[in-house]
């Protein structure tokens, strides 16, 4: 099930390769490890690609994307699972990143009042940086933690009820393939 679900959302290496902005990279695109739906590598690159969508700059996929390169997991997975920081969540979770990092500092939480101008981004915004920056850190960890422990399992669990139903059908005398019904 966990193959079949992530190669339906995969982009194939033939489409990355079509892509002329990607023309410097070719050379790192060969690797299988980069592509290929295994739970070794999609399961490594959910948690960064979550890790990554909770930190506090611009560029996530871009970042994802370099780390997955690097690492050598699944490249698709990584670039995709940083949209779960999207205009609608980033509201919140610099919220409870802000709350937590405080927190964690032992400093007392103060209004947050953003202003979008230069002169907010130089005065205000220095008060409020190391507690988001923890924060956000934290919350990463803990979600790449999560996403990584959740896909390994629910890609263990499909196997064993896999190889449990092709047993059950071997005991049982059946020919027909496990794969059938799902």
């Amino acid at each position: 099930m966990p193959r079949r679900f992530f190669r339906k959302f995969s982009l194939k290496k033939q489409e990355v390769r079509e892509r002329w902005y990607l023309a410097p990279f070719q050379h790192l695109l060969h690797d299988r490890r980069l592509w290929g739906i295994r739970r070794q590598t999609v399961a490594p690159a959910f948690a960064i690609g979550l890790f990554m969508s909770f930190m506090p700059f611009p560029g996530h996929p871009l970042f994802a994307t370099l780390l997955a390169l690097w690492l050598r997991i699944n490249v698709p997975v990584a670039f995709a699972t940083t949209f779960v920081s999207n205009p609608l969540t980033m509201g919140p979770v610099f919220y409870v990143a802000y709350r937590l990092g405080s927190w964690v500092l032992g400093m007392e939480p103060q209004a947050f009042e953003f202003e979008m101008s230069l002169d907010w981004m130089m005065t205000s915004f220095a008060q409020y940086w190391a507690p988001i920056s923890v924060g956000c850190v934290m919350l990463g960890l803990t979600a790449g933690t999560i996403g990584y422990l959740v896909v390994d399992f629910l890609w263990r669990n499909s196997i064993w009820n896999y190889k449990a139903d092709k047993r059950r059908r071997r005991n049982n005398g059946d020919n027909a393939s496990p794969r059938d019904n799902y």
